[in-house]
């Protein structure tokens, strides 16, 4: 990433900020702001965060350390969608809605690297198959019988359910589906009000299609973007061919699975991918379980990104994924909930599951990912693997306005000890009070806003009754 060069006294000064130096140490005490008017109907309002005990910023040019650590009555301003300001006393603009957030927790919203939205609709199936015994009997059982109407349900549901869990950007990778389909389910991912990148994949003989819902669904929408996702392997090579040459003719990313289960070795994936000339910076490999030490040098060396997905790799016996050498050839990394086998969002777990996993499997509790890097992992590391670090994944003034805020005083959280540590150990997705995207308030105080769960609820019901009776 390249960000402008700038002093960390004047980012953190920001906006009508007093430098951070002058109040270290310094209990900051808040006059209670003027009342804001109502947020009118499609109108992105100012916003103070307002004395957080502890921001991570993810840039070490904001604060200490790789996370860019900031403690102790810490405001963030959010402006016209981005990150304006952040500092201590910032001023507050007119009209400007202020959230107290004495007490609470700041960080950039999570980046899920890999998912499959539509699964919600066989949650907690085929629990006792492994990966090959859940394909055959609930994805590829299930999937042709989806009506459009009943897509945009059970999309709705899961895209919802990973706002509420701080997920501000998914990565969805989506199976081959008609045309009209992949408007239901675009228009599902916007309603919910997520920064999305659609993955879609085709045959090569219809691949025109990936080109149409690009230009008449995608390319419209502010908050979504394209990748190419692709089925890697010599079987299909000509297909992966013509994918690929597609991506490159519309400048995307591709996606591919790659290595999950060990009979994924017979189709040689990684040949494949080279054959093509798909094997680089511009490829997102997605789970990588069974790579070799070769392939893990090859990899890093063509600068191939991953997408870690330790809960869903856990209930499919797939095995796991060579973390700590991957990042010893400086791979970058991100996580992914991977739809119907994770079976929920819940970014706190996710963590917990890629750092544990690795632990138990080396018994080593310094090996990586450590309680720091897979904090970055979940924010910046994602938004890297994707190319969207310039926009995502820190709070960077001049970046897009993705933020949480966490509130520890819970249950499951408190009492204070290692915030940092307890977001990744003791974290759940209750604890998010606010949830930020491009600005906009999607969760407030708990809750999401503008949201009848219990007709989204109903909805899918609905939907998985007419699943159930096809």
């Amino acid at each position: 990433m390249n960000f402008p060069k700038i002093t960390r006294r004047r980012v953190l000064a920001g906006l009508g900020s007093v430098p951070l130096a002058a109040a270290a140490g310094t209990p900051v005490r808040h006059r209670p702001a003027p009342p804001a008017p109502p947020e009118p109907d499609g109108t992105r309002r100012t916003t103070l965060i307002r004395g957080a005990d502890l921001v991570l910023t993810m840039d070490p040019a904001l604060g200490d350390g790789t996370l860019g650590t900031l403690e102790d009555g810490v405001d963030v301003l959010l402006r016209e969608g981005t990150i304006a300001a952040v500092g201590r006393r910032l001023g507050v603009p007119p009209g400007a809605r202020v959230i107290d957030a004495r007490g609470k927790l700041v960080l950039p919203g999570f980046v899920d690297l890999h998912n499959h939205l539509w699964q919600s609709s066989i949650r907690g199936g085929c629990a006792d198959q492994d990966l090959n015994g859940w394909l055959s009997a609930c994805n590829r059982a299930v999937l042709p019988k989806i009506h459009p109407a009943d897509m945009y349900r059970f999309v709705h549901l899961a895209a919802l359910d990973a706002l509420q869990a701080g997920v501000t950007t998914v990565v969805d990778w989506v199976h081959a589906i008609p045309y009209d389909t992949s408007g239901r389910y675009v228009r599902a991912l916007d309603d919910a009000g997520l920064r999305f990148v659609y993955a879609m994949t085709q045959s090569g003989a219809d691949r025109h299609l990936i080109r149409e819902v690009k230009k008449d669904f995608i390319d419209p929408l502010p908050l979504a973007s394209a990748q190419v996702s692709v089925h890697a392997g010599m079987s299909d090579i000509k297909d992966l061919r013509q994918l690929h040459d597609l991506s490159r003719e519309l400048d995307l990313m591709i996606n591919s699975h790659v290595l999950e289960h060990r009979d994924d070795r017979k189709d040689e994936q990684i040949r494949a991918l080279r054959e093509v000339g798909a094997f680089g910076p511009r490829l997102l490999m997605n789970h990588a379980v069974h790579l070799t030490d070769d392939e893990i040098a090859l990899t890093g060396d063509h600068d191939v990104r991953v997408a870690h997905c330790p809960l869903s790799n856990m209930r499919l016996a797939s095995g796991i994924m060579p973390l700590p050498a991957l990042h010893h050839r400086r791979v970058r990394a991100g996580l992914g909930h991977d739809g119907g086998t994770n079976d929920t969002s819940d970014m706190f777990a996710l963590m917990k599951a890629a750092v544990g996993l690795q632990r138990a499997r080396h018994e080593d509790a310094g090996i990586h990912p450590t309680i720091p890097a897979v904090l970055r992992m979940a924010t910046l590391g994602g938004a890297e693997c994707i190319g969207m670090a310039d926009r995502v994944g820190s709070l960077t003034p001049g970046k897009r306005a993705d933020v949480l805020v966490l509130d520890p005083g819970t249950l499951n959280f408190a009492p204070r000890y290692d915030w940092t540590s307890q977001i990744v150990l003791n974290g759940q997705p209750p604890n998010l009070s606010h949830v930020f995207v491009d600005g906009w308030l999607r969760k407030d105080r708990g809750e999401l806003t503008g949201v009848d769960t219990a007709r989204v609820v109903h909805e899918a019901e609905r939907a998985a009754a007419h699943v159930r009776a096809a």
